[in-house]
């Protein structure tokens, strides 16, 4: 399905659900991402706790998608949104429960700073939920931000986990 004679760049995507058919949320994202994604690698589902949220709120059904793409960081962003609205992804306050909720992580080597785009997402470092997943599929993508892969970062979230 690769796009001939046109440049492409590794996207890396996180995958949350907390309401609803989590599970049918996320099975949703994964069909519509293989229309902006080409070679798409999907981890499995995983159910975790909600992580820096004010509120009690129901656990999480996370996941990644690696796959490549020859759009923008800008496009692919927009993408993402259109399929969360897709899922009814509303946004009345941050950290609120969501339908859907589709974070890019990555785009190549990319490090991008701006309005309403930050890549590589700034708080995934610390996401067991979000590098678990991702390390499944692509062990060995590189965080332009510390230049060490993804196994290596969470090798390094769970030493420290383990010495608390």
């Amino acid at each position: 399905m690769g796009r001939v004679g046109q440049s492409t760049t590794v996207a890396a995507i996180s995958l949350g659900s907390n309401l609803g058919d989590r599970r049918a949320h996320l099975e949703f994202a994964v069909y519509r991402l293989r229309s902006v994604l080409d070679d798409l690698r999907v981890s499995h589902f995983i159910e975790t706790e909600p992580v820096a949220v004010s509120r009690p709120q129901p656990t999480f059904l996370n996941g990644a998608a690696v796959g490549v793409t020859p759009t923008s960081a800008r496009a692919l962003l927009e993408s993402l949104l259109a399929i969360e609205r897709e899922r009814g992804r509303e946004r009345p306050r941050a950290g609120a429960p969501r339908t859907l909720d589709l974070d890019l992580v990555l785009f190549g080597d990319r490090m991008i700073d701006e309005p309403g785009l930050v890549v590589p997402h700034p708080r995934f470092r610390e996401r067991r939920f979000v590098l678990g997943p991702l390390v499944e599929i692509a062990p060995d993508l590189v965080d332009p931000g510390t230049g060490k892969t993804l196994r290596d970062l969470l090798d390094e979230i769970t030493r420290r986990h383990n010495r608390t």
